[in-house]
């Protein structure tokens, strides 16, 4: 899981990754959490969808990649980014949402179960986060990276024993209905 630790695959990743931006999840997640609340993302990657994130809120961004951190913040002086592994999210920081697009589909599902508790532990009491994952009931590896497809009850349950479900749905990246959305809350 260490492809994105050299800076020729982050790169390459960039460009790959040039007509894709999360402004539709961001837009929902908008429709969630109040102005200026204090966000993290999960896995920025390249930035756009932290980019988006800051026209509303205080963000912080966070990556396991040094790499994309670096690229980030050469141009991007004013945000603060912090190395963070998506599972043990080793931060002592509170937030009042959590966000990260396509990001916990590179954890295996136990993984994923100790994130959720992570996050849990770093969200303030009525903190939201939105993540999004691509639907199916399989994993794989490729090029080095796992990739582990959910559908909609798997992730109800989950999230749902940490948290309160306030949305989930399906959405289209590059086929119809090809991903899931899932907002929750910490009650």
């Amino acid at each position: 899981m260490d492809y994105f630790d050299s800076i020729r695959n982050a790169k390459e990743y960039i460009k790959m990754a040039e007509g894709i931006d999360g402004t539709y999840l961001v837009n929902i997640f908008k429709k969630h959490l109040k102005k200026d609340s204090f966000v993290l993302e999960l896995g920025m990657g390249p930035g756009k969808d932290l980019d988006e994130l800051k026209k509303c809120y205080k963000v912080v961004g966070s990556d396991k990649s040094k790499a994309f951190l670096d690229l980030y913040s050469e141009e991007n002086k004013d945000i603060e980014l912090l190395l963070l592994d998506a599972k043990t999210l080793k931060t002592d920081k509170k937030f009042d949402g959590i966000y990260s697009n396509k990001v916990l589909i590179h954890l295996d599902k136990e993984e994923l179960k100790e994130s959720i508790n992570r996050q849990y532990n770093i969200l303030n009491e009525g903190g939201l986060a939105l993540h999004s994952f691509w639907k199916g009931n399989s994993e794989e590896i490729v090029e080095g990276l796992k990739f582990v497809y959910y559908e909609k009850g798997e992730l109800l349950e989950l999230f749902s024993k940490k948290f309160k479900v306030v949305d989930v749905d399906y959405y289209t990246e590059m086929e119809y209905e090809d991903s899931i959305y899932i907002i929750v809350k910490k009650a």
